[in-house]
């Protein structure tokens, strides 16, 4: 028969047996983890660099087309410029005479206005 401290030391050693086959498990399951994520990291660089170049394409052209945006936006901004003093100036020349005419024909008319009315008044008396 076996004594107290042979069985203790045999309940130890099942233990540790059954604690070495649990950990080797968790390993095994652990390198199979890793191989599978490696392998998905490595088919996603192989998908992920096609996409960075078209992006960096996009972007480029983007900036292609921002470039001339700009140009164009410059050359707007200048047209408006040369409109709005175009448009002043219209309004100097035609604004200025027209009103001194106006003015001439408001005068013209009060004076005959006047005169016309001074006749009518020297006619009665």
């Amino acid at each position: 028969m076996l004594s107290a401290g042979e069985v203790a030391g045999l309940v130890v050693a099942m233990f540790w047996a059954i604690l070495v086959c649990f950990l080797a498990m968790v390993l095994v399951k652990l390198a199979r983890l890793l191989t599978e994520t490696t392998k998905m990291v490595s088919d996603l660089s192989d998908r992920v660099v096609p996409l960075i170049e078209d992006v960096t394409v996009t972007v480029n052209e983007a900036n292609r087309q921002l470039v001339a945006v700009e140009a164009i936006t410059k050359d707007v901004k200048q047209v408006s410029g040369h409109a709005a003093k175009l448009s002043a100036l219209t309004q100097t020349i035609v604004t200025g005479p027209l009103i001194k005419v106006s003015a001439l024909t408001h005068g013209v008319r009060r004076a005959l206005d006047g005169r016309g009315r001074g006749r009518g008044r020297g006619r009665r008396r």
